[in-house]
């Protein structure tokens, strides 16, 4: 579970994990099934993804040198927990398919796509740190050699970064493309990825243009729906859904079960960024708040503290210059008004929603699904 110090520092449990229960919970027997051969196909996925970024170095160096160095550093960026592609494989495997090899490759192809959605959000976000070590921007920037002006450092820094996520982008439907899959099922998955894309990009500026926004104001969840759920949760579920012939129900019910968890996922995201153990997510806890994001946690805070509290977030959230001494004045606010403690009770009311949503699917695919929410959120990273 969740809990917050009296220093104001979120702490989780080990209660859930992403990589599955230990055993099988009693009454799941078919759902420990699922999940080992949810296990099984990420295995196959990274074999895929070391497959595919392996040949477009290979290709990209015959081009120009400098292009290969883009995508093996792109390759590089690859990491995390496979959440994407594991919401790929459950909904597949879980509808019946049995296809693991083309399963595989459709979520390697979520895994590029949100490897590009990384370089870009870190990108307008200023980050050159992601999971602890320098993401692409920062890996171009160690490398970069002197001779150059800051300006030139500069341009050449954004511009890895910029277009090594559009190879991101571009890298997603050519694994695609090169599934195996047939022509009319590749151009429905291409139209998901098309829409991850679009929606996550109207998510991105909103929350580039919503920091200059009041934050009592701004439609904080709408901004979670926009730029997580759909790419996150919502697209990978119907990707594996589309792959395994799936009708038009069990669809509504992954759009339904992916919207809410997606959500929950970025407002834990939101907790973290401001309230985790930096050793444990890798990220800055003060980015956010220099940034002067307008999340949930922050939007709860404006409209329950005094005027003393409203004004130290005002003075605090949105200063480039802000140290961890602001920031623990601004941790103390949301202490004081219980902001990260209605978070958490929203999460919990979301994955509730996301499990009910899921109850009309088959028992094992259900059974799966209650399991990742709760692992979606109940986390340190």
């Amino acid at each position: 579970m969740l809990s917050i110090s009296s220093e104001g520092v979120v702490h989780v449990s080990d209660e859930a994990s992403l990589a599955g229960p230990a055993a099988p919970a009693e009454g799941w027997p078919r759902a420990a099934r699922l999940g080992d051969r949810v296990a099984a196909g990420l295995a196959e996925t990274e074999q895929v993804l070391d497959d595919y970024l392996a040949g477009s170095v290979r290709r990209a160096r015959a081009l120009h040198p400098s292009a290969g160095e883009l995508w093996a550093a792109l390759r590089d960026q690859l990491g995390g927990k496979r959440v994407r592609p594991r919401l790929v494989l459950t909904a597949y495997l879980g509808l019946g398919g049995d296809d693991v090899g083309a399963a595989a490759a459709v979520a390697a192809a979520q895994e590029v796509l949100h490897t590009a959605m990384l370089a870009h959000d870190d990108l307008l976000d200023h980050d050159e740190v992601r999971r602890g070590r320098p993401n692409l921007a920062g890996s171009y920037r160690a490398r970069l050699g002197a001779g150059l002006t800051p300006s030139e450092t500069e341009d050449q820094v954004r511009a890895a970064a910029l277009l090594g996520g559009d190879l991101g982008l571009a890298g997603a439907v050519d694994v695609v493309l090169r599934s195996g899959v047939e022509a009319s099922l590749q151009a429905e998955l291409v139209a998901l990825i098309v829409r991850s894309i679009h929606t996550s990009v109207a998510g991105e500026l909103l929350d580039v243009t919503g920091q200059s926004a009041a934050p009592v104001t701004f439609d904080a969840l709408r901004l979670a729906g926009l730029k997580t759920a759909t790419y996150t949760c919502v697209v990978p579920l119907l990707s594996g859904a589309a792959l395994a012939g799936a009708g038009s129900a069990e669809r509504a019910a992954l759009e339904s079960y992916g919207s809410a968890a997606g959500v929950a996922f970025q407002l834990v995201d939101d907790l973290l960024g401001v309230l985790g153990d930096p050793a444990v997510t890798g990220k800055s806890v003060l980015g956010d708040l220099r940034e002067g994001k307008r999340t949930y946690l922050l939007a709860v805070a404006h409209a329950r503290a005094a005027p003393a509290g409203r004004a130290v977030l005002e003075a605090r959230v949105g200063d480039p210059a802000l140290d961890e001494s602001g920031a623990g004045e601004v941790r103390a606010v949301l202490e004081a008004t219980g902001a990260a403690d209605a978070v958490r009770t929203r999460v919990d009311a979301l994955v509730a929603d996301a499990v009910a949503a899921a109850e009309g699917l088959p028992p094992d695919l259900a059974a799966e699904l209650a399991g990742l929410a709760v692992a979606l959120t109940e986390r340190s990273a």
